[in-house]
């Protein structure tokens, strides 16, 4: 009588098949992640000292402006660096506006140098467009700005040299597009490294303020 064939395996129950198939999963399984995707242009990002956006228009420049006034606690000195036309004086408009002092007071100083505006906090905006040399500082008094009730922001920093206190807020703005504008805010002493930060959290929302009324709308 003859002898039953024997029965073949499948590869899928075979050991071997069972190896193949977990070594096709572990070399699938040590496949390189996928870079994420570029920041997005305007995108909002945060280090120790450092803060960085975009806005698309003067009236976001201003809007973020406003954030940071609502931020200051007083004793403040913000230095503003850029070009002519990329958005110093809108940024202090809004600042006035987050102080409690009307934004339309606001205009550029550059023949008066220094303006002084009323509200929660005094807002003192110099600009020192037209100053040719640091020795032309001194007899403004900028010390005498210095006080815990004050603010101090100051157009076209670089002119002030060492006449600026140590601890402060460095603000750069530049052009992106015709709209645009880089913002960039950098802390150079502990009492301004706290103040970036306190500006920077509500600072997210400041370029999109619909998308954050959409997330506070109570739930019906």
């Amino acid at each position: 009588m003859p002898s039953p064939k024997p029965r073949r395996r499948s590869a899928t129950n075979s050991p071997r098949g069972s190896r193949v198939g977990r070594a096709a999963s572990d070399a699938s399984a040590a496949q390189p992640a996928a870079k994420p995707a570029g920041r997005t242009p305007g995108k909002s990002q945060l280090s120790a000292d450092t803060w960085q956006t975009i806005t698309r228009s003067a009236a976001e420049t201003e809007r973020l402006g406003r954030v940071t006034g609502l931020a200051l606690r007083g004793g403040e000195i913000l230095a503003l660096y850029g070009e002519l036309g990329s958005g110093k004086t809108a940024f202090v408009r809004g600042l006035a506006v987050g102080l409690g002092a009307p934004s339309r007071a606001v205009s550029s100083p550059t023949f008066v140098l220094v303006h002084e505006y009323p509200g929660r906090l005094r807002l003192v905006h110099a600009d020192f467009y037209r100053i040719e040399q640091e020795s032309d500082l001194r007899h403004l008094g900028l010390p005498d700005y210095q006080d815990s009730l004050t603010v101090l922001a100051i157009e076209w920093a670089e002119k002030a040299g060492a006449e600026l206190p140590q601890d402060r807020i460095e603000i750069r703005l530049g052009h992106v597009t015709a709209t645009s504008r880089s913002i960039v805010m950098q802390a150079t002493g502990p009492s301004a490294r706290a103040c970036l930060t306190r500006i920077a959290t509500p600072a997210k929302t400041a370029r999109n303020p619909a998308s954050a009324a959409r997330r506070e709308r109570p739930r019906r």
